[in-house]
């Protein structure tokens, strides 16, 4: 054996991935140099973080030395001492040097824009590679980062041509040397596969900030292709089915509401709404990445939100409203299909199984309405053709739209204004056909790169986010500005809300506070302004809407009607792709992966957290909403089925 670890082949593959654990130990450095105040800086903490991220690096190396070692210790001696192999070998480690570098730099930017380690995001970002690619080029000086590491590549190498001098004219090992060398190899990538996965360190609860920081990076993009989708009741924390229905039916129940599902955990339920229905139009924008914490009227000093702040006075006004989640993708889901965020990616992006749902605009489809998704970027991306076609909409999305009618684009998409301007289009177009319509809008320029048409507000494009919430501000005025002259304006409800926040990362696996979003209700004519102070997030949209229009209906819908009252207890359902939590206004309740079950005090403030049982009321809440919501998903409990009497509406 130590003739082996001696041998050229092995000492080559020992330069490389000792580079590699050297480029794992300074990224970690750096990111917790950049967050030292969250992460904290008392020597226990630390010895822990490196203690564990080391044995992530070494997991993660171990697996590579797989590739690796098998042309090494397979090299024939005749070849091994050629020099056109010994080029080769140079070649390889300036190569291996570059791609570590880029991998390190990509982990800093990751980390820029989501406050994590790489997870299955990064690997949605593969798929979807010209969306990111092209905002990467926007966002960034790609150019020259890429000719930086390349620089630091080439200079390494140059540097170790000593070492690698060494390694490649050491002696070569016996045959027999080398096939034990390869059993050792593979034995170190099997113990590595069944000591550690992608949970540790993440589901442990504690410090987010420690747990991301001793997690490695390559090895947790690897590990999200096999988890980007989690078994509920494999993972997580259950309840008898009795007890879940029982705590669920009293959470969902509404005074107008009947129960007509056979199974214990079917919510379907028809909807009595009193009165008669309003043909009234909807016109339902999803902003991108809004927070709360931007608007003038919530005590930022910038003076980024003047329209939204005035709209403000003039709107049904939710001041206490939450996000489901952190992408785009699951606002989307919690609007329009009124789901908690079950475990792994969102319902939007199962593809094969992401149609057929009782989603708002199927139910308004069903009344006779034009049930239109407007996006303004190419409605591929996030999967969202397929979901939105698949459930009641037709798509307008850039590729529909003439070049002429789009005025300025980036990489996500056209400009907001220009989404605004062939929204108007569809209105006027509905409304001469004597159609009501809901056009429900996916906006594209509060995203990185931050660009937009010069000359609309005093920031210039691309400067960053302050620039790009005032634009949205100033689109949502203009477009506002120009529907109030329309002859539909009158009988239509404007929603306006975000479809996540700008930022997630925090101490707390999920920190409720990073959730907050608005969400204003407007339309002078039928909705009275006010503040709404009640707890509530994005599933609750949906049967607020149809409780508006007061429609009868049949609601596979987890959420409420706003706007009636409810014995239940206040509740928002957050969470990210592996954990799931319920916040009830003060404490959170949050379930993770390996049945893990833990609660925060004080969420909002001094956020303590313990672990608890499952006979924590509140963590019976949060297991009843998540347990179900999974199980009626798997067994198809929210699939669309038309009322005998949906067609009244369309029929007055």
């Amino acid at each position: 054996m130590r003739t082996l670890l001696r041998s050229a082949p092995l000492r080559y593959l020992t330069l490389i991935l000792g580079l590699w654990l050297g480029v794992f130990l300074l990224t970690r450095s750096l990111l917790l140099v950049a967050h030292l105040s969250e992460a904290g800086s008392d020597a226990g903490s630390l010895l822990r973080l490196y203690g564990i991220g080391l044995l992530y690096d070494l997991g993660f190396l171990a697996y590579a030395a797989v590739p690796l070692a098998a042309p090494l210790l397979l090299c024939p001696p005749r070849l091994w001492r050629r020099g056109g192999w010994r080029t080769t070998l140079g070649v390889l480690l300036g190569a291996s040097l570059f791609v570590m570098l880029f991998v390190a730099v990509a982990e800093w930017l990751f980390w820029d824009e989501f406050g994590v380690r790489f997870n299955f995001i990064a690997v949605d970002y593969l798929v979807y590679s010209d969306e990111v690619l092209h905002n990467l080029w926007e966002s960034y000086p790609i150019g020259k980062l890429l000719g930086a590491i390349a620089a630091v590549a080439l200079i390494s190498t140059l540097l170790l041509r000593s070492p690698l001098r060494r390694a490649w004219s050491a002696p070569l090992p016996s045959w027999r040397a080398r096939l034990g060398g390869l059993a050792a190899v593979g034995l170190c990538a099997t113990l590595a596969g069944l000591l550690l996965d992608q949970d540790h360190p993440r589901g442990i609860g504690g410090n987010a900030y420690q747990h991301e920081l001793a997690s490695n990076g390559p090895y947790q993009f690897f590990a999200a292709f096999r988890s980007n989708e989690l078994d509920y009741n494999q993972f997580y924390a259950k309840l008898p089915t009795a007890r879940v229905a029982a705590r669920l039916r009293e959470e969902v129940a509404e005074p107008n509401a009947t129960f007509v599902g056979r199974d214990p955990l079917d919510i379907r339920r028809r909807i009595d709404n009193p009165g008669e229905p309003r043909r009234l139009n909807v016109v339902l924008v999803t902003i991108e990445s809004l927070s709360a914490k931007y608007l003038g009227s919530n005590g930022d000093k910038r003076g980024l939100t003047p329209n939204l702040d005035a709209l403000r006075r003039q709107s049904l006004y939710f001041n206490n409203f939450y996000a489901t989640g952190t992408r785009t993708d699951r606002g989307l889901e919690a609007i329009t299909l009124s789901v908690p965020p079950t475990p792994g990616r969102s319902i939007v992006k199962r593809i094969g199984k992401e149609s057929g749902f009782a989603s708002l605009g199927q139910q308004l489809d069903a009344q006779g309405y034009d049930s239109v998704f407007a996006y303004g970027g190419r409605g591929y991306f996030d999967n969202m053709n397929a979901f939105f076609g698949g459930n009641g909409y037709r798509i307008v999305d850039q590729s529909s739209v003439a070049e002429s009618d789009i005025h300025f684009k980036n990489a996500w998409g056209m400009a907001d204004e220009d989404l605004f301007t062939q929204t108007l289009k569809l209105a006027d177009a509905d409304h001469a056909q004597g159609k009501p319509f809901l056009l429900q809008l996916m906006t594209t320029s509060n995203h990185r790169p931050y660009s937009y048409p010069d000359g609309r507000i005093d920031i210039r494009s691309g400067e960053g986010r302050e620039g790009a919430v005032k634009y949205t501000d100033w689109a949502i005025g203009d477009f506002l500005a120009k529907a109030r002259q329309k002859p539909w304006f009158d009988d239509t409800l404007f929603v306006f809300v975000a479809d996540h926040c700008a930022g997630s990362a925090g101490m707390e696996d999920l920190p409720v506070a990073n959730y907050q979003i608005p969400l204003f209700i407007y339309s002078p004519k039928w909705v009275k302004p006010a503040e709404n102070a009640q707890l509530a997030s994005q599933i609750d949209i949906a049967p607020t809407l149809l409780g508006l229009l007061d429609m009868d209906y049949t609601s596979t819908f987890f959420g409420r009607n706003l706007l009636q009252e409810n014995a239940a207890p206040p509740r928002v359902l957050l969470g990210n792709y592996q954990h799931l939590g319920l916040f009830d206004g003060h404490d959170l309740a949050i379930l993770s992966p390996r049945q893990v079950m833990r609660r925060h005090d004080d969420a909002l403030g001094a956020s303590r957290e313990s672990s608890v049982a499952n006979d924590d009321p509140l963590l019976q809440r949060d297991i009843a909403y998540y347990q179900a919501a999974s199980h009626d998903f798997r067994h198809q409990l929210l699939g669309w089925q038309p009322s005998p009497g949906s067609d009244r509406l369309s029929q007055r």
